[in-house]
């Protein structure tokens, strides 16, 4: 992180199915030791496997998962004095989308048996219609972000 100017941020191009930033980015979280062409394979399946079973379009499927996971509160420890704070911050709409993009990741590999594209498609499926471990986290971050408000003075 340089001590002067900004970072300016890469362009991500969008994916080449659906023509969509949101799926590259999932695919670049999502991908291990650069392995892109089976991350692609894997991703292409789950969305037409959810898509099947929910009858909606993969790429409906996908951007209403995300938008279901994503955070809008979360908190961040500030030090005053000598106590630490979980001071409750509001979650601009590009963090919130990593976050959610991250939650639905680490949540799929979690996931017990079958492969990673069935994982992956049932915690779609899963945040699609509102349940799921994704889900939970993002509730319990909102639970911590309310019973915090407290401190919402704090921020700065």
């Amino acid at each position: 992180m340089p001590r002067r100017g900004h970072i300016k941020r890469k362009k991500v191009m969008p994916d080449a199915v659906y023509n969509s930033v949101l799926i590259t980015r999932f695919m670049n979280k999502l991908m291990i030791q650069g392995k892109k062409s089976k991350v692609e394979t894997i991703i292409y399946d789950a969305l037409e496997t959810a898509s099947q079973k929910l009858k909606k379009q993969p790429l409906e499927v996908f951007e209403k998962a995300l938008n279901n996971v994503r955070p809008l509160m979360e908190v961040k420890p500030r030090r005053v004095g000598g106590a630490t704070y979980q001071v409750p911050i509001e979650v601009p709409e590009e963090r919130g989308q990593a976050i959610s993009i991250q939650w639905i990741r680490d949540n799929a590999r979690s996931r017990a048996g079958h492969s990673m594209a069935e994982k992956l498609a049932a915690e779609f499926m899963d945040a699609y219609n509102g349940v799921g471990a994704s889900m939970k986290k993002r509730e319990d971050t909102h639970k911590m972000a309310e019973s915090n408000k407290a401190f919402a003075h704090f921020r700065w």
